[in-house]
């Protein structure tokens, strides 16, 4: 290891508590979305920021999203790196938490709370990355940008979307994201969500007259088991080299996104996540409204999907389809010069070499890879994101920050 990088470790290690602290602060200050107001912990970021001289501006085209950039250049022309993190997290209730979802606490070797996995641990490593390499500007080639973003967890109109459509300065030549991934496994593509919602409306009638009216909830039942199980027959070959990477990956998938993952992340699925139907106990509902969440894997097509969908919907006249939200699969180079850049890292700190895997969930490195830019996602474990008692072990955030800070020095060290 070169001297440059012990030194990148040692202040890692000398500035341990503070960096716990800035976590532990930043999961405390609640960030939910909806309703999506990050401005406090935006506050947070910038104080930090500011406290290490780091120049930064905000991006608010929305004023109660507000989004934080910053760049900086190396010595000489070379490559451009983009730090991606977002800042506003799935909401949460307070009951059964073993520590308060707001709460930061660090606690039995974890930092606890909603958004400390997904994904306040990347968001925070993408801050230190940035401040440790500023440092050494001197030393690097090209360009290192920070962009922490809000409004990640509805797609991003007013964040990381907003900031590819409107300042093709942040695109770079490639993104580097923290979110949740598990330390054994870097992500180089990711499923595509496409949101549905099916308007069932039919006759209805009282309750006791079952027979005078068609009942939209029986209608609603029957027809998202016919949805799963025809959606989920859809067979779909992965493209270019994606098929051999994914093999490859086979053990992996189950031991970083639980077992069973690996028959699902080639796999079209659907899941019926709402249905809202019934007025009292005595009427037979005249209307149902159900909401599908279906995955694509990388290599689907959308007219695919909607051509299947077309077919089992003419079978009910009385159902309606409405598009809520699409965002397309997408992936990049399996091989790419940033993954064995991560893997030689994460070896020589941990031991093990991470494998490149496709993700099931989504998260903004697709912008980057729908602009043609290979984007990677190295972070934390998943398990717990999005439930009661999400934490992030210790060891893990410091693992984290250290191969993302090593890693983004490589990429742009000075040969």
């Amino acid at each position: 290891m070169s001297d440059m990088k012990k030194q990148l470790l040692d202040w890692i290690e000398e500035d341990r508590e503070k960096l716990i602290g800035f976590f532990s602060e930043f999961v405390a200050t609640p960030t939910p979305n909806p309703p999506g107001d990050t401005r406090d912990a935006v506050a947070h970021i910038r104080r930090f920021l500011d406290s290490h001289d780091l120049a930064h501006r905000v991006i608010d085209p929305e004023p109660l999203f507000p989004n934080v950039a910053g760049t900086f250049d190396g010595k000489s022309e070379g490559k451009h790196l983009v730090l991606n993190g977002h800042i506003d997290v799935f909401p949460a209730d307070d009951e059964g938490w073993s520590h308060g979802p707001w709460s930061g606490e660090v606690a039995e070797g974890s930092v606890w709370g909603r958004g400390s996995s997904d994904m306040k641990c990347g968001t925070s490593t993408s801050i230190f990355t940035f401040m440790y390499l500023n440092r050494i500007r001197d030393r690097l080639n090209g360009k290192l940008t920070l962009t922490c973003v809000s409004d990640e967890e509805t797609f991003g109109p007013w964040g990381a979307r907003y900031l590819m459509e409107n300042h093709p300065e942040v695109h770079g030549d490639c993104c580097l994201n923290g979110e949740p991934s598990s330390p054994y496994s870097i992500r180089f593509g990711e499923k595509g969500p496409m949101w549905l919602t099916f308007h069932v409306r039919t006759k209805g009638a009282h309750g006791a007259y079952t027979h005078a009216g068609e009942s939209a909830s029986l209608t609603a039942m029957q027809f998202c088991t016919e949805l799963v199980a025809t959606i989920e027959e859809i067979e779909v070959e992965p493209p270019h080299n994606i098929g051999k990477a994914l093999e490859e990956a086979r053990d992996t998938f189950d031991r970083a996104m639980g077992e069973g993952a690996h028959k699902i992340i080639q796999k079209v699925t659907c899941n019926i996540g709402v249905i809202d139907t019934g007025i009292k106990v005595n009427v037979v509902p005249g209307n149902a409204r159900i909401e599908a969440d279906i995955r694509m894997p990388v290599g689907c097509e959308k007219e695919t999907v909607t051509r299947v969908l077309d077919g089992l919907l003419a079978r009910y006249p009385q159902i309606e389809m409405e598009e809520q939200n699409y965002m397309g699969p997408s992936w990049c180079d399996p091989h790419g010069k940033m993954v064995g850049i991560l893997q030689d890292n994460v070896e020589n700190l941990k031991g093990f070499r991470p494998v490149p895997i496709v993700s099931l969930g989504g998260t903004d490195a697709r912008l980057w890879r729908y602009e043609g830019i290979n984007a990677y996602v190295y972070g934390p474990s998943p398990e717990g994101m999005g439930q009661r008692d999400e934490h992030v072990p210790v060891d893990d955030f410091l693992h984290v920050i250290r191969s993302h800070v090593l890693s983004a020095y490589d990429y742009l060290k000075a040969e």
